[in-house]
């Protein structure tokens, strides 16, 4: 015989216990929800920043200070600086070194984009970017095809020409050596050989500048 229910008040007597409404145990369980990066959307982690006035996961925080420290005139101006006094370094070193070995070592002009790139992001203090890059692309063309003009000059003394009014001639000279990487094309083989070495110079400094995170 099932067991019965004796009320309380009395109103209701013999109810089934089965009848009885059974209530389980329920367990609560408060989930922290995991807090999205407001830019990439993927989780924070431990550490949280502020970006543009948005939550923002490390990654993100440190591309945003990338992003600004390349935007900074300042460090623009100083970078290119530096990448001037290295150009100007590597076509010294280049002239000097072909006036003196009588030799055109076109490797050479993988080290000046190497200088250059390497002393634009010392005066970016590691920002860098497209403008960047083309700096460093500009300087080490200018660099490595003026060079050819002191070069020119030395030659054409050593020959026993010394009455050339240089000063007069400068602008010619100065266009005759930006041209000279493509005008050495007459020369073959060697020529073409020269050229594709210096665009893999120019990409050592391009890809050099491109940047990462800022150092400051």
């Amino acid at each position: 015989m099932p067991e019965t229910y004796k009320s309380i008040t009395g109103l209701v007597d013999d109810l089934p216990a089965s009848s009885i409404p059974q209530f389980s145990t329920a367990e609560y369980r408060q989930e922290s929800p995991t807090q999205l990066c407001g830019i990439c959307r993927k989780p924070i982690g431990v550490r949280s920043f502020v970006v543009d006035s948005k939550l923002a996961c490390a990654r993100c925080a440190a591309r945003g200070s990338a992003s600004l420290a390349s935007d900074s005139p300042t460090l623009f101006a100083q970078s290119l600086i530096f990448g001037a006094g290295a150009a100007i370094v590597g076509l010294t070193f280049y002239a000097a070194f072909t006036i003196v070995t009588h030799l055109y070592i076109g490797y050479v002009a993988l080290a000046v984009g190497w200088l250059v790139a390497k002393a634009m992001m010392m005066g970016s203090k590691g920002a860098g970017g497209t403008r960047y890059q083309l700096a460093a692309v500009v300087l080490t063309y200018a660099a490595i095809s003026l060079a050819s003009v002191p070069i020119l000059v030395a030659r054409t003394m050593q020959q026993g020409d010394t009455h050339i009014d240089w000063s007069s001639v400068a602008g010619q000279l100065a266009v005759w050596g930006i041209a000279s990487p493509f005008l050495q094309l007459q020369r073959g083989v060697s020529g073409v050989i020269g050229l594709v070495i210096l665009f893999v110079g120019l990409r050592v400094a391009y890809k050099m500048t491109a940047g990462g995170r800022k150092t400051i």
